[in-house]
């Protein structure tokens, strides 16, 4: 009988590709951490069962912190997940897991072999398509010659609400997630917050983010009460959270 050989070995991008396909077919949501693969920002390693390829990690320094952000192994050989797991952290020499708990695989790898576990966002999907509507209040895009007011956390967005000929918010999507998902955002001025302004604005923008044929999707600070309940209001609901765990081996 054959021994089995289980080892982690660190590769490219490309190698691990056809893998991360079915890790994304598989967990079809918003990934949070898409960009860290195509920026290059992330190591890749292959998991390997004797000469097959049975699986790969991504590890990336996440606020300071050397951490496995993604971890797949193949359905036939998920029984050595928890075995193929701890030959990424040896070889990764990762000290953190972050996981959506949405992703299942992950989830339950954090749980076994994570400490200290705390949640810090919250994961927002589509619902349901709201009917908001507020008197005098135009949606349109952007434009050059608009006085904008001051941001503190979102960037200046693509489109914009105007109300008595000022605008009183603005938002957008970000496009560099999986496929078909994009990620929404948008800042209110601040004499205009809790009216509703908020709701309406996400609300017109999926529709915009349908048309660019992507799925909405949005993420918000576990404290962040009143831009979650915004979210929820214009069609969205709880998907998930981002947990932070310390790899514990004993």
């Amino acid at each position: 009988m054959k021994c089995m050989l289980l080892h982690a070995i660190q590769t490219n991008l490309q190698e691990i590709l056809p893998l991360r396909a079915l890790f994304l077919q598989e967990n079809n949501f918003q990934i949070r951490y898409n960009a860290q693969h195509e920026r290059g920002w992330s190591d890749s390693y292959l998991i390997m069962q004797n000469e097959e390829k049975i699986g790969y990690g991504s590890v990336a320094n996440i606020d300071d912190k050397k951490s496995i952000f993604e971890f797949y192994i193949i359905p036939s050989f998920r029984n050595l997940a928890p075995l193929a797991f701890l030959e990424l952290v040896h070889a990764s020499k990762a000290s953190f897991i972050v996981c959506q708990s949405n992703d299942l695989l992950l989830l339950s790898l954090l749980f076994q072999f994570g400490k200290d576990i705390n949640a810090d966002t919250v994961l927002l999907e589509e619902d349901f398509t709201s009917s908001i509507y507020i008197d005098n209040v135009i949606f349109r895009k952007r434009n050059d010659n608009d006085t904008i007011f001051e941001h503190r956390a979102e960037p200046v967005g693509t489109y914009v609400l105007e109300f008595n000929n000022e605008v009183v918010a603005t938002g957008g999507f970000l496009l560099h997630y999986n496929m078909p998902f994009a990620d929404l955002y948008m800042e209110v001025r601040e004499d205009f917050r809790r009216k509703g302004f908020g709701s309406f604005l996400i609300q017109e923008i999926k529709k915009r983010c349908y048309l660019a044929g992507r799925v909405p999707a949005a993420r918000t600070g576990l404290d962040n009460i009143a831009s979650k309940a915004t979210l929820i209001k214009a069609g969205f609901r709880v998907a998930g959270f981002m947990l932070l765990g310390q790899v514990r081996l004993t």
